[in-house]
């Protein structure tokens, strides 16, 4: 039997970030499911932050030299590779000097938000699809972790659909305790409209607060995760009462056994 093939998209990931929730299980889950006979690809940002020297990353040049257009404007993708020898495992990043060489990951030391958060979350999600497109490689589940990684699912269910590698692929979406206190620019719903795309697709985007951004991942996902103990309580509300797979909050001490089991009742 062909063995089943997990593209994990994160907003975080130790040890190239600090230890978090979200950047444990960033790490963790991937390995623990590779070990239980899936394959897996895992993505994340490469940030100002994360070390290039002791991670030891290099440049994968037959992936990078493309370029995306945002709001119409060109912006080369890099695309980056290292490797967690424990876990066996690659770590993919998205690179870009424009989007993602300052030293914060969404604020900066002051606390204060990016105003270009839109446009980055923008290049990681369709940085990471045609990354994959050009690996020619067919994921059965996408998972990602994180709001950075938000607009996935709607670019999966609304441009990408058409693609034969995404064409039988399920999203799963986690949600956690990682909400942006700044609306996001009042445009986004323009910028995320590619060809094919009409504002109907994004009618929440209207108003790109945290609980309308994450409302709308909700709705292109096929399954939802509750990835921390506590998060925002009308997301929650509303994640579990659309009628898709919803996992409640898993423990370090079941998750991987309990994704890998409800990765099987989603594809």
């Amino acid at each position: 039997m062909e063995k089943k093939k997990i593209l994990y998209i994160a907003q975080e990931i130790t040890p190239y970030l600090p230890e978090s929730e979200m950047s444990e299980i960033g790490r963790n889950l991937p390995q623990g499911v590779q070990e239980k006979g899936r394959e897996i690809r895992t993505f994340m940002p490469r940030y100002g932050c994360v070390n290039e020297r002791r991670n030891q990353l290099h440049e994968v040049i037959r992936l990078s030299g493309m370029n995306l257009v945002i709001d119409d404007t060109d912006h080369p993708l890099i695309i980056k590779v290292a490797s967690i020898q424990a876990a066996r495992m690659q770590v993919y990043f998205i690179d870009n000097e424009d989007y993602f060489h300052r030293k914060q990951v969404v604020a900066n030391s002051k606390g204060e938000e990016f105003p270009d958060n839109d446009e980055r979350a923008l290049f990681f999600a369709r940085g990471v699809l045609e990354t994959v497109i050009k690996l020619r490689w067919a994921p059965d589940i996408i998972h990602c972790h994180g709001w950075l990684t938000g607009l996935v699912p709607l670019f999966i269910k609304k441009y990408y659909y058409n693609n034969p590698l995404f064409a039988q692929s399920k999203v799963v979406y986690s949600v956690y305790n990682d909400d942006f206190k700044k609306t996001l620019n009042s445009d986004l719903k323009d910028k995320v409209l590619f060809e094919g795309m009409v504002p109907e697709d994004v009618p929440l985007l209207e108003k790109p607060d945290f609980v309308n951004y994450s409302k709308q991942a909700i709705d292109y996902s096929d399954a939802v995760i509750q990835g921390t103990k506590s998060i925002n309580a009308e997301v929650q509300k509303y994640a579990q009462a659309n009628g898709k797979p919803f996992l409640e909050f898993q423990p370090k001490e079941t998750y991987i056994d309990a994704y890998d089991n409800f990765y099987q009742k989603v594809w």
